[in-house]
């Protein structure tokens, strides 16, 4: 077994600790030209990609945003053919049962106007959510893809884990979380926590696209089990909804 293999192996499983991690935070400054590249791509005007069938899609915005911020990628998927609905979350800064509920509503409502099994997309921590959501509802999700997101365990910027633990103490004032002391951590006990524990079900396909130049997350931790579903691309980790290159394997990974 080689270095990498060794550690591959290492991060299979679902770490419960949150963990600081030195990242090039900086780097994320570059945003801007991951959404110029994209605006000058043929993939962004529907050229060069296959087309959808009209199956829907669900995409889910990563910590701290709101649909808001995937416009881009949500009118993108509607101009290749897909039926694209957004998340109806909110601000992803909530505990994370309460944001698994209303995804899975969202869910449940694409099924049922479309008859077709849901593909869900998911940057950042949205991936999280997705995969959890899956996990809940098996028979109504046809894919996951994930955009840079630590669903083997959280290793993160410093900074961005201060404002993780600002959001923590903010839900415990709103809520009584008596029976979920361990709220937005990875020690809770609350079904969209445990269903990340559980992972997704062998025969769902999935996609993990990742950058190693990620400023906010490790990219160690956005890895799939099977290497065949893990897809490096360059970029940073807030500009992969603007990034060609992913629009691109979005829309081959749907039809596969």
């Amino acid at each position: 077994m080689d270095i990498l293999e060794e550690e591959f192996e290492a991060i299979t499983g679902f770490d419960k600790e949150i963990r600081s991690h030195s990242l090039p935070i900086w780097f994320e400054s570059l945003v801007g030209i991951d959404w110029t590249l994209l605006h000058i791509a043929p993939v962004y005007y529907g050229f060069g990609v296959p087309h959808g069938d009209g199956s829907p899609t669900v995409v889910v915005p990563g910590f701290l945003g709101s649909d808001l911020y995937l416009y881009e990628l949500h009118f993108w998927l509607s101009r290749i053919g897909y039926k694209s609905y957004l998340s109806n979350i909110g601000w992803n800064a909530d505990c994370l049962d309460t944001l698994s509920d209303k995804l899975i509503t969202t869910i449940k409502k694409a099924h049922k106007e479309t008859g077709k099994k849901v593909h869900l997309i998911g940057h950042s921590l949205g991936g999280v959510l997705t995969r959890s959501a899956a996990v809940q509802h098996p028979d109504i999700v046809e894919s996951v893809i994930t955009l840079a997101s630590p669903f083997r365990g959280v290793r993160g910027h410093p900074k961005v884990l201060e404002i993780k633990e600002k959001i923590r103490t903010r839900i415990f004032q709103k809520d009584d979380k008596t029976e979920f002391p361990h709220c937005y951590t990875g020690h809770c006990d609350c079904i969209a926590v445990r269903s990340l524990h559980d992972g997704l079900p062998a025969d769902m396909k999935q996609t993990a696209i990742y950058t190693k130049s990620d400023g906010i997350v490790d990219w160690n931790n956005c890895l799939s089990r099977t290497k065949a579903n893990n897809y490096e691309v360059t970029g940073t980790h807030v500009g992969l909804v603007y990034n060609f290159q992913v629009y691109k394997l979005i829309a081959e990974r749907l039809v596969k």
